[in-house]
């Protein structure tokens, strides 16, 4: 139970007491929070001061609202890293797409090694559905994109390290922009695809070396595919 609210702006001190109980862990990640009409009447306030707050501690990324669901506290660790990322990237502090692909030229080849050691095969099958959806899309980037996504936070979460699918998750939106540049260049998806392949392969076998090496045949070609597509940008802007 929370506790009733008596002064002040109500529904800070709404969002101060949720925000407590998410980060002493009372609330975690996929609890459902009471329903609005429940939370008024917990901390004697009306549904509108408790409307404020859940918009409040949606804009915070702490919790998600579902229409027809319920409203659930997020993986807030890595929504609050995206956030940063995404503000520095924004605010010219780094060059985005330059800075992610050196970040995932040292992380992900030790990813898939630490995925080839660990794996089970609850993990390996979701790798193999997230490949085989990329094989009946790559004739529509989009969703091509979104299983490539897949793809590599599956290798993230068979690492079994906590940390590591949280960093991933953190800089999704930059991969994003990676894919989709990648799929802007003519064949891009096609000589992509093979790579993924040939990484899971060493993955089903166990073979760290193997999928180590394989991640950084697959970064080297996306380097290209997007270094290509920076001289596009280039080449365009000095036409304008």
């Amino acid at each position: 139970m929370y506790e009733e609210i008596h002064y002040g702006r109500l529904y800070e001190q709404i969002v101060e007491q949720i925000e407590l109980r998410i980060l002493s862990g009372e609330l975690n990640p996929g609890d459902k929070l009471p329903p609005e009409r429940e939370l008024a009447k917990q901390f004697g306030v009306s549904r509108t001061a408790v409307r404020e707050a859940m918009k409040a501690l949606s804009l915070k990324g702490l919790i998600g609202v579902h229409p027809g669901r319920g409203t659930f506290v997020t993986d807030y660790t890595s929504t609050a890293v995206r956030h940063s990322i995404d503000l520095m990237v924004k605010i010219g502090k780094t060059d985005g797409v330059a800075a992610l692909m050196e970040v995932r030229e040292i992380l992900e080849p030790e990813i898939a090694a630490l995925a080839a050691a660990r794996a089970s095969e609850e993990e390996i099958a979701i790798m193999q559905e997230a490949i085989d959806a990329m094989d009946e899309a790559l004739d529509d980037p989009d969703t091509y994109i979104e299983a490539d996504l897949d793809f590599h936070l599956a290798l993230a979460q068979a690492t079994n390290n906590a940390l590591i699918p949280v960093l991933i998750d953190s800089l999704v939106d930059l991969l994003r922009e990676h894919r989709i540049r990648s799929a802007s260049v003519d064949g891009g998806l096609e000589r992509g695809q093979p790579h993924h392949k040939i990484i899971l392969d060493a993955i089903k076998i166990n073979d760290a070396n193997a999928a180590r090496e394989s991640m950084r045949d697959h970064l080297e070609q996306v380097r290209k595919e997007i270094e290509t597509t920076l001289m596009q940008d280039e080449a365009n802007q000095k036409r304008e």
